[in-house]
Formats: C-alpha cells, sequence, structure tokens
C-alpha cells in the first residue's frame, strides 16, 4: 500500500514526477503552496508524511510536534550544513536537493515505520505525539543521528546529557513550592553543583520576586522560543539563564513568564527542548511547577491547540525526582491528598516524595510530626511522608525582604536545616557521580 504523501515549496516537476512513477511505496496526493495548506492538508488525514521541498525555514518544534500527533512525519530538503542541523534539532528528517526519487521514497518509507513502531522513546507519552517527528524505537540509538545515503541526519533524538531533573509540585493555596524550590537550587549550588532554577508556573512565575530579580525577560519564554526554532544549545541557554549568586555557590535562573496570559508561550514542544539541553549544562535542574494539572485537552475541540498547562505537566513527566509539597494544616493536607491522586492519573510514573511544609504545634496540636504521621498513615495515600520542614515565618520573612535565600539570610534556621537535608538526601545516592561533599553527607544522614 502507497503512503500517501503532500509537499510543500517550488517542488521539482521531476522529483515529484519521479515518485508518482515509482507506483510503489509512496504517491503524491497534494501539492501545497505554503506551510499552512500543508498543516490543514495532514490534519484532515489525507497524508502520512510531508515533504517540505522550499521554505524549510518556517519549521518549528511545535509546528513538527502537530503533525507528528496526527501520524505525519516530516522530510526536507536541504543542502544548507547549518539548517540540516537546526531541522534535525527540531526533529525533521533531511535529504539533500538532489536525491533521486527512489532514495527520497525509501527515507519517507523508514520515517513512516519509525513513527509508527510499537515501541516509544522514554519519557513521551502516547499523548505527545512525537517530539520532534518521531517516536524513538529500540533500534535506534537515543542521542545519535541515523545517516542516509546523502549523508544527512534522521530525526531520532533523545536525551544526551547526564544532569538530573528536579520538580516540585503542590496543590493550589501556596503551600511553599516556590520557596523550597530556590532553596534546594541554592543549597546544591552551595555543596558543589552546577544548577540551573526554572520557574515553570504558568499561573503565577515568582522564583524572580522571590531571589530579588528585576528581570521582565522571561527567561524560559525566551528559551522556549529559541528551541521551538531549533537554535537553543547549550551556550544560548547559558546565555540566557541568570546567574545569581550567594555566599555559598552561585546557581543559575530561568524566569518564569512575566503575566499568566503569556502562558502560549510555553508548549510542551519547545519546553521538552529545554530541558534536554538544562540536562547538559546543568548536574541538576529544579523546577519550581504550577498546581494545575488538567487535562485540558480533553475540553478542547482543538487538539492541536497549545495546552494550558503543558510547562507543568511535561515538568513532572521529564523529572527524575519529584517533590510533592503541601501545608500541614487541615486545609493544606486535605488539598494534598487529593492533588497526589490527581497526580497519579496525570503523571503515572512520578512516585512523588511527599513533603508537608509549615509544621506547627498550633495549627496541628502537641507533637506535630507524629500527629500527621499517624494521621497520614490512617487516611493518606499510600505515599509516605518523606519531609516535615518546620513553620518558621520569621526567617522566611527575612529571607523574602532581603531577596536572599536561607543559607544566607537565616543560615542556623531550622526550616533551613530541613530543606538543606531534603535537598541533599536524593543526591547522596548518586554522590558517586556528582562528587558530593562530606557536608552533604552528613546533612543527608540528619
Amino acid at each position: 500500500m502507497s503512503i500517501p504523501v503532500v509537499t510543500v515549496g517550488d517542488s521539482r516537476d521531476d522529483l515529484v514526477g519521479g515518485l508518482e512513477r515509482l507506483h510503489g511505496p509512496v504517491s503524491v496526493v497534494r501539492r501545497c503552496s505554503e506551510l499552512a495548506e500543508l498543516l490543514a492538508a495532514c490534519q484532515s488525514g489525507l497524508a502520512r508524511a510531508a515533504v517540505v521541498a522550499a521554505g524549510s525555514e518556517e519549521l518549528t518544534a511545535s509546528l513538527v510536534d502537530r503533525l507528528s500527533a496526527v501520524g505525519v512525519v516530516v522530510v526536507a530538503l536541504s543542502d544548507n550544513p547549518e539548517e540540516t542541523a537546526r531541522l534535525w534539532t527540531i526533529g525533521v528528517a533531511t535529504e539533500a536537493r538532489g536525491v533521486d526519487a527512489a532514495a527520497l521514497a525509501a527515507r519517507i518509507s523508514a520515517a513512516v515505520a519509525k513513527l509508527s513502531g510499537p515501541v516509544a522513546r522514554p519519557g513521551l507519552t502516547a499523548t505527545d505525539g512525537v517530539q520532534g517527528g518521531g517516536y524513538a524505537t529500540d533500534s535506534m540509538e537515543p542521542g545519535h543521528a541515523t545517516r542516509t545515503s546523502g549523508g544527512h541526519a534522521t530525526a531520532s533524538r533523545g536525551p544526551t546529557g547526564k544532569g538530573r531533573i528536579i520538580a516540585v509540585w503542590g496543590p493550589a493555596g501556596a503551600p511553599g513550592r516556590t520557596l523550597v524550590a530556590a532553596n534546594i537550587a541554592g543549597e546544591l549550588a552551595a555543596e558543589g553543583q552546577s544548577v540551573l532554577l526554572v520557574d515553570a508556573d504558568s499561573y503565577g512565575a515568582s522564583v524572580a520576586a522571590l531571589l530579588g530579580l528585576l528581570d521582565e525577560a522571561a527567561g524560559l519564554a525566551q528559551a522556549c522560543r529559541l528551541a521551538d526554532q531549533g537554535l537553543l544549545d547549550a551556550d544560548a541557554l547559558l546565555r540566557i539563564a541568570t546567574p545569581v549568586a550567594t555566599k555559598a555557590g552561585t546557581f543559575r535562573v530561568l524566569t518564569g513568564i512575566t503575566r499568566a496570559d503569556r502562558w502560549t508561550e510555553l508548549r510542551a514542544a519547545a519546553l521538552t527542548l529545554v530541558l534536554e539541553r538544562a540536562r547538559e549544562v546543568a548536574d541538576v535542574t529544579v523546577i519550581d511547577t504550577g498546581f494545575c494539572l488538567e487535562a485540558d485537552e480533553e475540553l478542547s475541540f482543538d487538539t492541536g491547540a497549545p495546552r494550558r498547562n503543558a510547562a507543568t505537566l511535561k515538568s513532572l513527566e521529564s523529572a527524575d525526582t519529584v517533590f510533592a509539597v503541601g501545608a500541614a494544616d487541615s486545609i493544606g493536607v486535605p488539598r494534598l491528598v487529593r492533588g497526589l491522586a490527581e497526580l497519579q492519573a496525570a503523571v503515572p510514573q512520578a512516585a512523588p516524595q511527599v513533603v508537608l511544609n509549615k509544621v506547627r504545634a498550633a495549627a496541628v496540636g502537641r507533637s506535630p510530626e507524629r500527629q500527621l504521621r499517624a494521621a497520614w498513615e490512617r487516611y493518606g495515600p499510600a505515599a509516605s511522608l518523606s519531609a516535615f520542614l518546620p513553620s518558621d515565618p520569621a526567617a522566611s520573612d527575612a529571607a523574602l525582604l532581603a531577596g536572599a535565600l536561607l543559607l544566607e539570610s537565616a543560615p542556623e534556621s531550622e526550616l533551613r536545616r530541613a530543606i538543606a537535608k531534603l535537598a541533599c538526601a536524593p543526591a547522596q545516592r548518586k554522590a558517586d557521580s556528582f562528587g558530593f561533599s562530606s557536608t552533604a553527607r552528613r546533612l543527608a544522614k540528619g
């Protein structure tokens, strides 16, 4: 059965005619004049592959993702090495402009076969489509390109960096996600790690305000724009990220969007590429996520439209460690219990470490940790409590007023010690690979 193909651009008649004369693997069903027409044709179910003979500079990761989501692979024709590299970054297979029809047909057939493969690359879900042009199957080496007869790379990509990702999530109601995320980043930086703090909260980004950064540029949005265009390399990411120096160490920050209505700039396909780059430039990436886990595509007739909660869901899917933070009071704990059920449904692989924040006797009673643990074991979900962070409004207010972390403004506070222990405990399990110091080991042991 022939694979239906649509083309766009000033296609050479001999190339299109050559594909049609093969009478075999592919058949050209429409010649489009621009990418918008091609996208409409593909979303109508007309084709399984798209050949971009001209205008490949207009291809973005988000567009490729939308095509992949409807089962369409993209093959572009280009003789420019820089453009070829950019296209590979966003998941587009390429061929030289002088490719013969038989070789192009073989490339299209191979790309469609990979897209239809039964085994998806780790980190992608069935609803993600293909982040960048095709699910990587078991036969594909993550992070390596498959070469063609013309010497161009296919769209097989995978995470190549070794850095870890920590996501800090919590339900609605200001349980302290940002405070925990920022101070975890600071504690890891104090231990000599290269750390990138990412504000991916698409509802109320506040990392910049917490750290006293006068930033209106929305670093994460900038990084997503470059990633969408296939132009985000390690150097570009480091230029965008704002350095934050403390007495104990320095880390970098990708600040969040400055207004909630800018959420459309944080698309899943682009954010995936940003996090892949983050793994390359940092030992640890800490993400402050939003609270909402609603899969809003279920509420929309346009399944290709941007997703309101894509940044949060993609961050949680990409994370190696997830901290679920809830307030330790009669309102915060039930919210956390319900939120954990939603988290399990939205991101089954998350396996969160549950953290109760703002622990105080005034809200719980005498021996608050003991009472909270007993109540959790009796009424809470299967996930056990991993840590208790004491309420310390004086230390928190002093840090917020100074635009500083607890390790600077209140280094001896119980809250700071508890967060340091929380930050270093998972890192201790990877001490050999990350070179953690004896101080981190002592903190991890409590």
